[in-house]
């Protein structure tokens, strides 16, 4: 039986990037994003480009896709995702927690409810469902979770405002989750990306090559998931080459 990854967030940019790496490495990948969709689009495409990478090997390594829409920043939808992983009856290898919204403003005059959208997303969401599945991992005593923080993580900006916020807090709250899962052997790593081309830059007007790829984040999770147990990278901070875009 295939390994389990579960990717939220992982129909399009680095979510996508990530699914597909995985699925290539032999992973059975467990995807969610609201839009049923883009889910169909991304299975029936993910499924077909693996088998060709992976013509000629026996049928029990082709991964499978479960995909399973929801709207995370509902509390009742992160609940029924957990019941539907629970439901595989298969250990969660690791979590990528890539699931987020960036809405500009600053704190003094974002329109309101965009603290409370921002948090329930960025935040909450991730924070309930790693409560869902973690016990599993520690009783198992195994695993990795992956936060999908951003250099907003460690650095505020202008027009960041609840962004910013909730980054910050994501941080925090990997943080604190490394530390109680150190006996238990589940590791706990935060990504800190910066500009990455993905569609919300695609209308930038800058060329793309100023940008990091979202495969490039992608390959940096699956190497530090492949590191041998004994070591954990707790943050991985990349930048495009030229630095950050102002």
């Amino acid at each position: 039986m295939n390994p389990l990854v579960v990717v939220t967030g992982g129909t399009k940019g680095i979510g996508r990037a990530v699914v597909e790496r995985f699925a290539e490495g032999g992973f059975d990948v467990v995807v969610s994003t609201r839009s049923e969709n883009d889910l169909r689009q991304l299975k029936h495409e993910i499924e077909a480009s693996v088998a060709d990478v992976l013509e000629g090997f026996d049928e029990a390594v082709m991964p499978t896709i479960f995909p399973f829409a929801a709207d995370l920043a509902r509390r009742a939808d992160v609940d029924r995702l957990i019941e539907f992983i629970r439901s595989l009856a298969r250990p969660v290898h690791a979590l990528v927690n890539n699931v987020g919204i960036f809405l500009p403003g600053q704190v003094h005059n974002e329109p309101e409810g965009t603290f409370e959208t921002t948090m329930n997303l960025n935040v909450a969401s991730i924070y309930h469902l790693t409560r869902g599945l973690i016990g599993d991992m520690m009783q198992q005593r195994q695993g990795h979770i992956f936060m999908m923080g951003s250099t907003a993580s460690i650095t505020a900006y202008p027009n960041g405002g609840s962004y910013c916020i909730s980054k910050f807090a994501l941080l925090g709250m990997a943080k604190v989750l490394r530390e109680e899962m150190k006996p238990y052997g589940v590791k706990v790593t935060t990504l800190l990306p910066g500009a990455t081309y993905t569609d919300s830059w695609a209308a930038s007007g800058l060329p793309e090559a100023r940008f990091m790829q979202a495969a490039d984040v992608a390959e940096v999770i699956w190497s530090a998931y492949n590191l041998s147990v004994g070591a954990v990278v707790e943050e991985i901070l990349l930048r495009p080459q030229l630095g950050d875009i102002k």
